[in-house]
């Protein structure tokens, strides 16, 4: 087996691993969450009221209404990390993000001459649960 084949195999072996899964159902209930996706339209027009203000020649910035902007940017990014669907989604996005890590540690490590049979990861604990697929 080729390169490429094998990492066509691994591509379907991670989209059928319960990680991906999970993710995939989670980023589609975000998709399909219209309070949701007002909310994140109000964050992106408040981030980009701020990105608008910032850019003024100095001479024309206006520090309060940034930092007011800031404020409302927050508030608004707050609301949208609130909703049910999107506190979820950062869930199940961790733990696939963490079954990549390994797969791409593996792959690293394998590429410097380790044996794929016996290459062991390390799982160091960050002390975040949030972004954590679960302790080994």
């Amino acid at each position: 087996m080729d390169a490429i084949k094998a990492a066509r195999e691994l591509g379907k072996a991670i989209q059928a691993d319960e990680r991906f899964k999970a993710y995939a159902e989670a980023k589609e209930a975000n998709d399909n969450d219209a309070e949701l996706q007002k909310l994140i339209g109000e964050f992106n027009l408040k981030r980009q009221n701020v990105q608008y203000e910032m850019q003024k020649p100095d001479s024309e910035k206006d520090t309060e209404k940034i930092q007011k902007l800031n404020r409302e940017m927050q508030e608004a990014y707050g609301d949208v990390m609130k909703n049910v669907n999107m506190a979820n989604f950062v869930v199940v996005k961790g733990a696939l993000d963490h079954l990549l890590e390994e797969v791409n540690m593996i792959i690293s490590m394998c590429c410097d001459g380790e044996d794929p049979d016996t290459c062991e990861i390390s799982h160091g604990c960050s002390g975040s649960c949030a972004t954590c697929g679960g302790c080994h």
